[in-house]
This record gives C-alpha cells, sequence and structure tokens, in this order.
C-alpha cells in the first residue's frame, strides 16, 4: 500500500516498537531513530524500515514524527537540544507527542514547532506494551481538529481508541489524571494486600472480596497475578515511570492550586521504592514489597 506520509519514530522502546511494527505491517514508510535505549530493530528493518542517526537527520526526511519518550526532559532534547527536530524541521510537518510529559512543556515545545511551520499534537497512551504490538492503544488527542482528522490514519494504524480531548495539553494533562487513578489504585490496593498478608487473610479470598463489591476493576485485575501467584510482570510499567507520572500530576495540581493529598501519599510511597532501589521492578511488585516494607510516615 502506498501511503503520504514519511513517518519518523523516535523511541522504539517497549511501546514504539509495537507501534512501529503496525505501521510498517500495514504499508507506511517509518524511519527509525537510532537510538542505544532502543529494543532490537531487526524485525522492523526486516518489515522496511530505515533508521536515522539524529533528530534532525529525521526531521530532514519525515513529514510526521511520533515521539514515544520517557518524560518532559527526553521530548524538550529530542526537539529542540542539539541536533534536534527543530534543527531539519519542515514547514508543514507534524510532530506527535505520545509520551508522558508535563502540559507546560507540550505547549512551549508546540510553540517552538509552530514557530518554524509545524504543527504540534500531544497523543499520550494508554493501555500496555502488548497492547501496542496488537495495534489496540488508547490515544487521548490534544491539539487542532484538522490536523487531527489529517493524520487520523496514521493514529489508526496502532490505536483502538482516538480520543481528541480538548485544546494542545489537553491530551497530557487527562493522561496525568488517568495515571494518578490508575497507578494510584493499584498501590491501594497493594498496600491493603499487605495488610491482608500481614493479618494471615486467605489472598484468594481477599481478592474475591474485592472482585465482587466495591473494590473490583481493572486495578485489581492487573494486580490479580501478583497477589494469587507471586507473578509480577503482568503489568509493564516501572515503579520509576509511575513515581515520575505521580511527580508530574503533583506538579500540575500545584500550578492549578486543585488539593493533592491523596497524590502526595501516593507519590511518597513511590518515591520510597525508588529510593531504595527498585525503580526498575514492575508497579504489580509492590504487593511484595509493601509487605516487607514499614509503614510510611
Amino acid at each position: 500500500m502506498s501511503q503520504a506520509f514519511q513517518i519518523g519514530m523516535v523511541g522504539v522502546g517497549l511501546m514504539g516498537h509495537g507501534i512501529a511494527y503496525n505501521l510498517l505491517q500495514k504499508g507506511w514508510s517509518v524511519r527509525l531513530l537510532e537510538h542505544a535505549g532502543n529494543q532490537p530493530l531487526d524485525e522492523l528493518l526486516a518489515l522496511g524500515g530505515k533508521t536515522a542517526s539524529s533528530p534532525r537527520d529525521l526531521a530532514q526526511a519525515c513529514d510526521l514524527i511520533l515521539v514515544v519518550v520517557t518524560g518532559a526532559p527526553q521530548v524538550e532534547a529530542v526537539i529542540a537540544g542539539p541536533q534536534g527536530l527543530l534543527e531539519g524541521l519542515q514547514a508543514g510537518t507534524v510532530v506527535v507527542d505520545c509520551s508522558t510529559s508535563l502540559p507546560d512543556t507540550t505547549v512551549r515545545m508546540a510553540e517552538r514547532v509552530q514557530a518554524q511551520g509545524g504543527h504540534f499534537i500531544d497523543a499520550p497512551m494508554t493501555r500496555l506494551a502488548k497492547d501496542a504490538r496488537a495495534g489496540r492503544l488508547n490515544l487521548l488527542v490534544g491539539g487542532d481538529a484538522q490536523v487531527l482528522d489529517r493524520i487520523r490514519p496514521v493514529l489508526a494504524a496502532f490505536a483502538e481508541n482516538i480520543n481528541a480531548v480538548g485544546r494542545l495539553g489537553d491530551g497530557h494533562r487527562m493522561k496525568l489524571l488517568h495515571n494518578f487513578v490508575s497507578v494510584g489504585s493499584m498501590t491501594l490496593i497493594a498496600e491493603a494486600a499487605a495488610l491482608a498478608r500481614s493479618a494471615g487473610v486467605d489472598m484468594a479470598a481477599f481478592e474475591q472480596v474485592l472482585a465482587t463489591g466495591g473494590g473490583g476493576g481493572i486495578a485489581l485485575q492487573r494486580l490479580k497475578p501478583a497477589l494469587l501467584e507471586g507473578q509480577t510482570d503482568a503489568v509493564p510499567f516501572s515503579l520509576g515511570n509511575a513515581h515520575k507520572d505521580l511527580s508530574y500530576y503533583l506538579d500540575m495540581a500545584q500550578a492549578s492550586g486543585a488539593a493533592s493529598d491523596v497524590a502526595q501519599g501516593i507519590t511518597r510511597t513511590l518515591a520510597h521504592q525508588v529510593d531504595a532501589g527498585h525503580a526498575g521492578l514492575f508497579v504489580s511488585s509492590l504487593v511484595s514489597l509493601l509487605s516487607s516494607t514499614a509503614p510510611q510516615k
């Protein structure tokens, strides 16, 4: 299939690899930024993917660029840093930030891109790496509706639901709200599970009571393998990233003057685990980590 866009991708990690796989499988032309943090590119190159050695080179060759990096500092470095996208950006190019970033960074980087005649959309993702591979991500899109309509066929190659949530930056605002609820719910359940274990409560009964009562839902489903089998890889989302996202949420809450007492407690719990050297473990590891950790002050 011949497609109009020349697509560039910055960030071929757990999520980005699945995105690139779907784009290539569905006939799009994709160029991948070479980076030590990428997943192996062999499969993607075999499907016709090409590479670029810098964001600047990527921008010179592409007119739609997906940024799938860790957070706000990485987004800023990719766009405005040395050999960044701005050094090679062509007029009319669309930059789509699928990272989890700070809304203020989103707006600031969008202004830089727009000043050079480009367009900017924030489209952070929900769901997991397995959903990226299956082409079933959810996207929370902020920005110009006409730009979104233009690039929608590209996004539809890897997303099941494309939700227009408002103005530029609202995609990232919505993602931080989502992750506060999602990560917060899992942290709450993990702490309750730690108490249940220390009190000798049967964990199968604990899970069943929550599932059939007010504690049921996706957070419990995701933690169930950890609760019942000690399996901690069912949710491949690290404690380090969870702490980063909750810290961004606190920044957003502080800027708006909103209440954040609950978020502060969750963030302290995550910070304790990161400081203890557990940043690389997955969120579902909290079930066992909190069982062996003294109560947080």
